[in-house]
């Protein structure tokens, strides 16, 4: 599937790297990617297409100079506006070396302001925000409200202490955004006042977070969902379930991981990834276990308004236990079927394709890395030639340069593709938003904008669509408010991007 590009040459990321985002960091209209560096700076790359190579734009006495942040040891990072100004945050998970409760570092929450790159979380009004001092295993992105300002979610591995004779529980999940009511708030001038709602909406919990997904996973007004893939740890006193949280309505949640079936209560998560991938117009869940069976689970349709969801991947070769860490589900070769890119450390990687029923082994080609130590992964369409992009980064056992992969062959040229970004009410890509395109054929194909997925990463904020020797004839998009928008396609409109309002929007 795929070869490898020259596309780093004379860049020197040679560290301990971790997780990967998708942004667009200098505000060009196009995509950069964003590369968490655990033993060194962070990296924004950004592709020249004169020279066809990337190109580090974090560098020192340049508006994104802040976002370096060599102290910070980041593992993830992930971005999306938090403030409805049409731009996107950048944050960074940091662990400053610390495994689980509090750390000596924090996390770092990037906002432009002044023709640069700030941090929210230095404004005295924000020091007294502790969710960022605890050491996290993942972080996202969700619109819970539907107002286009979105929430970041993270994952933290929390434990148990003593403390005056009784157990007390360290490092609780967080949810930090910006407090609308806030006096001093000011969206122009950048004056952003942050606060931690995990509590009040209801995920405030304590366990060994792992991976995080977000999206309209259950309800079918566009609300978006939150999937936490956990891990257990006798020692620190967090149980393994899985979480599951269902959106309300109000912007709180109610876990039914229990009663759907995907608790998964003794197995540990890493990589998790959502999208309908049997075609039936409900979003399934994909996720790697560490050294435990893999999972794919696809939705049921409702039984008395029961959500309910089935592993389908026992017996394959998708299941076989690996060191797992990013999943990534995508159509690279743009046939119509989904592929599962498996990113494992110490290990060689492996990619299956789906065809509905069937999950089957693919030749991965240059990617599977066998002496690589994977730690995270990204894909955009970063050269604009409609087919997905691969950037792996690797890292936690022995420094290693990142790497980029392009599909190989002309077959994947041929077939055709649609590509499209929603956009908020305020101009921002719609993460978790929901794109049906409808097919010629009849094919429906269902794609979450992704939030924040993989494991400590973020994909592009497209739908890639890939159609094979079929047309895109109809597209329907679904908000997180609810708001849907109907276009029909003709066949000249098909291999493109398509940028799409958010329907209230007018300016």
């Amino acid at each position: 599937m795929f070869r490898r590009t020259n596309w780093l040459d004379g860049l020197r990321t040679n560290q301990l790297n971790y997780g990967v985002a998708v942004s667009d960091v200098d505000h060009d209209g196009k995509m950069d990617w964003i590369v968490a560096g655990y033993s060194g700076q962070n990296f924004v790359l950004r592709y020249n297409n004169g020279s066809r190579k990337l190109e580090n734009i974090a560098r020192g006495n340049t508006p994104y100079e802040a976002l370096m942040d060599t102290r910070g040891r980041a593992i993830g990072v992930t971005a999306c506006d938090i403030d409805g100004d049409g731009k996107e945050e950048i944050y960074f998970l940091n662990t400053n070396g610390a495994y689980s409760g509090r750390s000596s570092y924090g996390d770092k929450l990037f906002k432009w302001r002044n023709g640069r790159y700030e941090e929210l979380y230095s404004d005295d009004i924000n020091r007294g925000v502790t969710a960022k001092d605890f050491a996290g295993r993942s972080v996202a992105c969700v619109d819970r409200k539907g107002t286009g300002k979105y929430s970041i979610v993270i994952a933290t591995y929390g434990q148990t202490r003593w403390e005056n004779g009784r157990r007390v529980r360290q490092g609780l999940f967080a949810m930090v955004e910006m407090d609308d009511s806030h006096p001093m708030n000011n969206v122009d001038t950048g004056a952003i006042v942050l606060r931690n709602v995990a509590a009040e909406v209801g995920i405030e919990r304590g366990t060994g977070g792992r991976g995080i997904v977000v999206g309209p996973i259950i309800g079918e007004d566009g609300r978006s969902d939150i999937f936490f893939g956990n891990e257990g740890n006798y020692w620190m006193r967090n149980p393994g379930n899985n979480f599951l949280f269902e959106n309300l309505g109000n912007g709180t949640f109610r876990d039914i991981a229990g009663q759907s079936g995907v608790a998964d209560a003794n197995n540990n998560v890493r990589g998790v990834t959502v999208g309908d991938y049997n075609r039936d117009g409900l979003i399934d869940i994909a996720y790697g276990n560490w050294n435990g069976p893999h999972r794919l689970f696809l939705q049921n349709p409702r039984r008395n308004g029961q959500v309910s969801f089935s592993n389908v991947a026992g017996g394959s070769d998708y299941e076989t236990a690996t060191r797992i860490r990013t999943v990534i589900s995508a159509d690279f070769d743009n046939d119509g079927n989904t592929e599962f890119f498996m990113n494992n450390i110490g290990q060689p990687n492996k990619l299956f394709t789906f065809d509905g029923r069937n999950l089957s082994p693919v030749d991965i080609g240059r990617a599977d890395e066998r002496r690589g130590h994977g730690t995270g992964a990204a894909v955009a369409d970063m050269d604009g030639d409609g087919k997905l992009d691969l950037l792996i980064s690797h890292g936690e056992s022995t420094s290693e340069p990142l790497s980029v992969y392009r599909v190989r062959g002309r077959n994947a040229r041929r077939k055709n593709w649609i590509r499209v970004m929603p956009k908020t009410l305020y101009g921002a890509p719609a993460r978790g938003a929901l794109v049906k395109v409808t097919t010629q054929s009849g094919r429906v194909y269902s794609h979450v904008i992704d939030g924040g997925s993989g494991y400590l990463c973020e994909m592009e904020p497209f739908a890639h669509v890939g159609l094979g020797s079929d047309i895109a004839r109809r597209l329907v998009i679904r908000w997180p408010d609810g708001q849907t928008k109907i276009m029909n396609l003709r066949r000249r409109q098909n291999r493109r991007e398509h940028v799409i309002d958010h329907p209230r929007r007018t300016t």
